[in-house]
């Protein structure tokens, strides 16, 4: 058998990613201690991250401040915003991009709030299944450049981008992507002076001022492969991305015009999309305004797990 080599990337001394510059020859069906046996995706596209299980830590027991308190902020800093009944939540990317994983409660509803930073994917889920609420955390490793979750519960491993699980017990079941809405704080304040916002307070210690993946969301690179390559848009070009009755399209967010609702139609399905670009807001409705989900992407992400997606196209 070959050695595994693999180069670490370490920014401020917190190592994010690691490449793998070799292979082994034959294939475990074990990785950071989760079973892969039944695995619905190749084994050898699951790599290690870098940080071991739960190395990157969730966030099982968050805190909330009141708006008017918090400091730590910038007006541009992006927020995924999710209401339920008459609450409002803010989950500042500055935090998540240190977790990636938020397991919250607002009141009967249990929701995973989840972010990739390499692919730049923020998506909520409902984390009851079957009746069951399980509790998610960081596995270590990545599928397709996306965070690979697993739940205590069963061990098994969930795919965010995928919106499934795909190995463990649970394999092949759903996770339902639940509205949520992407914009920059400073708009969130205003419009929700009494909501409340994820604290810096996690429990681990953090410098929340920083941003650990350096320059990568400027550049064309990627740390880990995926399988499909196409070239509609630069690699990581922000896409708004939708998925209807098993129909994906992405949305390339610098083509939408700014502040006017784009009216499309996904198979039998009319959405309204549409961008502010001063407040950084992504909105996605029905025709009757009611909420859609969607996902907030880099182009490269969206595609290796949509490789079939159509691509909207502005007319003049």
């Amino acid at each position: 058998m070959n050695a595994m080599f693999s180069r670490f990337l370490v920014v401020g001394g917190f190592v994010v990613a690691s490449l793998a510059v070799g292979c082994t020859s034959d294939l475990a069906v074990k990785k950071l201690g989760f079973q892969l046996d039944n695995a619905t995706i190749p084994v050898a596209e699951i790599h290690e991250g870098g940080p071991p299980r739960d190395g990157i830590p969730s966030i099982d027991r968050p805190k909330f401040v009141a708006a008017s308190l918090v400091k730590f902020l910038a007006a541009d800093d992006m927020v995924i915003s999710f209401t339920h009944g008459s609450e409002t939540r803010a989950y500042p990317l500055r935090i998540l991009v240190w977790h990636e994983i938020v397991n919250d409660s607002i009141g009967d509803l249990a929701i995973n709030v989840s972010y990739c930073p390499l692919c730049g994917s923020g998506m909520v889920f409902d984390r009851t299944i079957d009746g069951r609420t399980l509790e998610f955390g960081v596995s270590g490793l990545l599928y397709q450049s996306d965070v690979l979750m697993y739940d205590r519960q069963t061990e098994s491993l969930w795919s965010q981008l995928e919106m499934k699980a795909i190995s463990g017990p649970q394999v092949g079941r759903g996770l339902q992507l639940l509205p949520a809405q992407h914009l920059a704080w400073s708009a969130w304040r205003k419009e929700n002076p009494e909501g409340l916002v994820l604290s810096t307070d996690t429990g681990h210690r953090r410098d929340y001022s920083k941003i650990p993946y350096g320059d990568y969301e400027k550049s064309s690179r990627l740390m880990f492969p995926v399988k499909s390559k196409r070239r509609d848009l630069p690699t990581k070009a922000w896409i708004v991305g939708l998925v209807i009755d098993g129909v994906a399209r992405a949305y390339p967010r610098d083509q939408l015009p700014d502040g006017r609702i784009v009216e499309d139609m996904i198979g039998e399905t009319p959405v309204r999309v549409r961008f502010d670009r001063s407040d950084q807001r992504i909105s996605v409705t029905d025709l009757e305004g009611t909420p859609l989900p969607y996902t907030p992407a880099y182009w490269f992400a969206w595609q290796a797990f949509h490789p079939e997606t159509t691509v909207w196209k502005h007319e003049p």
